[in-house]
């Protein structure tokens, strides 16, 4: 692994999963993982219950957009988190891998947005503390 940890979280659309930890990590990490986070298929805004959601525990994401994946961008990593994104993500050897099960918050209220984030942040929680033991 790189000095600092580089992750990046990946859904289809990178308007709501991929967005909320890659906020959460940000925050908790505090410049000791460089995190990014894509999308297989972008969609063009990040879903604005996730940013009140997020707003709420102080991670501003209001000025995100989501990004294409890039296959750099998986080569550069040094674990990639996948939430439902498929056989969209490319696989290089010597990486970590991990797919993460979470509700996708489209179409959700605020209370199920709470709930997916709030399960996010134990598994953000962690990982940051698995990266940064090793």
């Amino acid at each position: 692994m790189t000095t600092i940890p580089e992750v990046l979280f990946v859904c289809v659309h990178n308007q709501g999963r991929s967005q909320m930890a890659a906020g959460l990590l940000d925050k908790h990490a505090a410049g000791r993982v460089h995190v990014r986070s894509a999308g297989s298929a972008p969609a063009d805004t990040v879903n604005p219950v996730v940013v009140d959601v997020m707003a709420e525990v102080g991670v501003d994401i209001s000025q995100e957009l989501p990004k294409k994946l890039l296959t750099e961008d998986v080569a550069a990593s040094d674990v990639v988190i996948t939430m439902g994104c498929g056989d969209a993500c490319p696989i290089f050897p010597g990486k970590r891998y991990e797919d993460w099960a979470l509700t996708d918050p489209s179409g959700q209220g605020v209370e199920s947005v709470r709930a997916i984030r709030d399960e996010i942040d134990q598994r953000v929680r962690a990982l940051l503390a698995e990266l940064l033991a090793e």
